[in-house]
């Protein structure tokens, strides 16, 4: 029970923070794999879950760690999303920036971004405007039967493939730092719990990925699709709408109903993409870069 207004939370308050979760699934489904899967305690979750709101009832929340990412209750009003905000972001500033990013609801994240630009800033970019959409219906278009679940013996030309979409995404590379070893670590896990989805063409030597996508976050009933990527050579090829397909197909089938994603909104080609598939735009997301 909340003795403050705010608190570092641990595993005693780990069902408070799924019922906070559950209010919106899909906007909250990174903190709620999270914590579904570990718990809440910080020596696990690899960071700290920041809670609000009065005593018994958790309100907001925000995860620090590689990312920072607030959540909010949809029943706040307007005096409580401000008081929240306002106490993240004053122990944001107190403990100092140790997170690549600012990602979440749009109204929590820019909320934060206000009042941390000051004391954060500059930050490298800022995407103010990126569509959240889900998908809760079989796909519209009939799926790739060459897109499947990558495995181990993919790693060669699968890595490479997913150096090269972070890097055309977020502007640096991930070997950055210690040459790419925690990266692939993260490549490996998904492939290892079935999360990542490729075609291949080719053989031998001249394999390579010509689409690509994971399962960047699952939570009960949902799954969040990440990393989209079609090899620059075979853009135009109308291979991302049917590769989605089968990823959504494949997703819903092992027992996540509900698939989202979220996209740059000047990213017109996918969103375009993404809608033929049969995604809806049910919020928005914004990204704060450092």
């Amino acid at each position: 029970m909340f003795r403050s207004p705010l608190r570092v939370l641990d595993d005693a308050d780990r069902a408070d923070v799924l019922a906070l979760c559950v209010q919106d699934p899909v906007a909250s489904i990174f903190v709620t794999s999270r914590v579904a899967a570990v718990g809440a305690a910080p020596a696990r979750l690899g960071g700290q879950l920041w809670g609000w709101g009065s005593p018994g009832r958790l309100q907001a929340l925000c995860w620090d760690g590689a990312n920072l990412v607030p959540v909010l209750s949809p029943s706040l009003s307007r005096e409580e999303s401000v008081a929240a905000l306002d106490a993240f972001a004053a122990r944001a500033r107190r403990v100092g920036r140790r997170c690549s990013s600012l990602v979440g609801s749009a109204a929590g994240v820019l909320g934060l971004w206000e009042r941390l630009h000051m004391s954060w800033g500059p930050a490298r970019d800022v995407r103010p405007d990126q569509p959240l959409m889900a998908i809760r219906t079989p796909p519209l278009v009939l799926p790739d039967p060459a897109v499947r679940r990558a495995t181990a013996a993919d790693l060669d030309v699968l890595v490479p493939a997913c150096i090269a979409m972070f890097t055309e995404e977020v502007g640096y590379s991930p070997t950055a730092g210690d040459g790419g070893a925690t990266y692939r670590r993260r490549v490996e896990e998904l492939v290892a719990t079935g999360r990542s989805y490729v075609r291949i063409e080719g053989s031998g030597s001249s394999r390579e990925v010509v689409f690509k996508a994971e399962l960047g976050a699952v939570a009960p009933g949902v799954a969040q699709v990440q990393g989209v990527w079609v090899h620059p050579e075979h853009r135009g090829r109308g291979i991302a709408e049917p590769g989605m397909a089968a990823v959504v197909l494949s997703t819903q089938q092992a027992g996540y109903p509900v698939v989202s994603l979220y996209v740059n909104d000047y990213n017109t080609r996918a969103v375009r993409a993404y809608e033929a598939v049969g995604f809806e735009r049910v919020g928005t997301f914004a990204t704060v870069l450092f």
